[in-house]
């Protein structure tokens, strides 16, 4: 097994926590909270230790080969609809900023206290997410001392925000970690492999 969350000190580290945001949204509602609900005592887990928590998830879809749809997708697919949800679910304050790499997100990131939580835009938007490029992993690796997965449904995918920043942070010798919601999915999972045996 993977180690967890708790077998890391996350007191005063910047740890970025791959959810699973992907929620249904209807004209910039969410329908349907059961994925954010999920990641929650994970988020409270961290941020109860002292860590200054960072989220990043995907959010639908989003067409890079043509503009027009490009920019309809973005739109609809913001993650700032889903801030209000995970805000009264966590009962606190959680800082959003509309792009995943950058200044605005490096300045985030940096001051960030013990406990406060940041949410990164749809890590979709950058066209190499989904091609697991190595220079936007390097970006979203840039200020993380600690990666925890805790998106079980999109575990599977070879993308910057799952694989090429744990793969990094591994390199250089920082710590990786599943979440809650991973070891009872893997748990589960076990289970059944074991039952069918």
């Amino acid at each position: 097994m993977k180690k967890t969350i708790k077998d890391i000190d996350v007191s005063g580290k910047k740890v970025l926590v791959r959810v699973d945001f992907n929620v249904p949204l209807k004209e910039g509602v969410v329908k349907d909270d059961n994925r954010v609900k999920e990641a929650i005592p994970t988020i409270k887990y961290l941020i109860d230790k002292g860590a200054k928590v960072v989220l990043c998830s995907h959010l639908g879809k989003v067409d890079h080969k043509d503009p027009v749809k490009c920019e309809e997708n973005k739109k609809k697919n913001d993650m700032k609809f889903v801030v209000e949800t995970l805000e009264n679910l966590l009962g606190k304050k959680v800082c959003y900023v509309d792009e995943v790499v950058g200044d605005k997100v490096d300045e985030a990131i940096n001051s960030l206290n013990d406990g406060d939580v940041v949410l990164l835009q749809n890590t979709r938007y950058e066209k190499g997410e989904s091609k697991n490029d190595s220079e936007l992993a390097e970006k979203m690796a840039k200020n993380i001392d600690v990666f925890v997965m805790d998106a079980f449904g999109s575990a599977h995918r070879a993308h910057a925000s799952t694989y090429g920043v744990p793969e990094l942070l591994n390199k250089e010798g920082k710590e990786t970690a599943i979440g809650f919601l991973m070891e009872k999915e893997i748990t589960s999972l076990t289970k059944c492999v074991e039952a069918s045996e």
